[in-house]
């Protein structure tokens, strides 16, 4: 048995949950970046406007991925914040090494070839044949199906996974984060699927 005396709980003042350090409530984080999400894919949809389209294209460009991740990446993967931070971070990754980025994809073409062609990147794919597709991958946002963005996107991805996989430098883990990116991405176009048949 304990020496220490019985004490009563300490009663808290109705504003001791508000006097916590903590951040803010990733509830009202994740409801904001998803508003912020819809907002700007519906308000580029709705304009039609080639211009507008461009501006998201460099989104990540212009206001800095850090910013886009400090926003989306805390987003469930199935969710329109969560797409949008995996396609801009699958963007800025072609555009920071796109010499290795082509030649992982070149490595998986043969080992993934339904995905190679919806992906839909030209022949032979150089650097700037992969920047291309995936500035026209992020320009669908504004102009096709999400679905269909995030299915070529995701084959893109499967295609590296693969090529990563066969070559000797890579590590396992990052074939790993590939190929799970790549599976987020397709189950978030099959959830856009069934949201827009249903």
């Amino acid at each position: 048995m304990s020496d220490r005396p019985h004490h009563r709980p300490m009663t808290r003042s109705s504003g001791f949950f508000a006097e916590m350090i903590g951040g803010d409530d990733p509830a009202l984080v994740s409801e904001a970046a998803d508003r912020a999400a819809h907002l700007l894919v519906r308000g580029a949809r709705e304009s039609g406007d080639a211009e507008v389209a461009e501006r998201l294209l460099h989104l990540a460009d212009t206001e800095g991925i850090e910013a886009i991740a400090e926003v989306w990446s805390g987003s469930p993967a199935d969710s329109l914040a969560g797409c949008l931070w995996r396609l801009y971070l699958l963007r800025s990754w072609v555009y920071a090494d796109p010499v290795t980025v082509s030649r992982e994809y070149d490595a998986g073409r043969a080992r993934a070839q339904v995905a190679q062609v919806v992906a839909g990147v030209a022949d032979p794919p150089g650097p700037e044949e992969l920047k291309a597709m995936i500035d026209e991958v992020l320009r669908g946002i504004a102009s096709s199906e999400l679905a269909d963005v995030l299915f070529r996107a995701a084959a893109f991805a499967r295609v590296v996974a693969t090529g990563r996989a066969g070559l000797s430098e890579p590590t396992d883990a990052e074939v790993q984060r590939m190929l799970v990116l790549a599976e987020q991405l397709e189950a978030a176009g099959h959830a856009e699927l069934q949201h827009r048949l249903g």
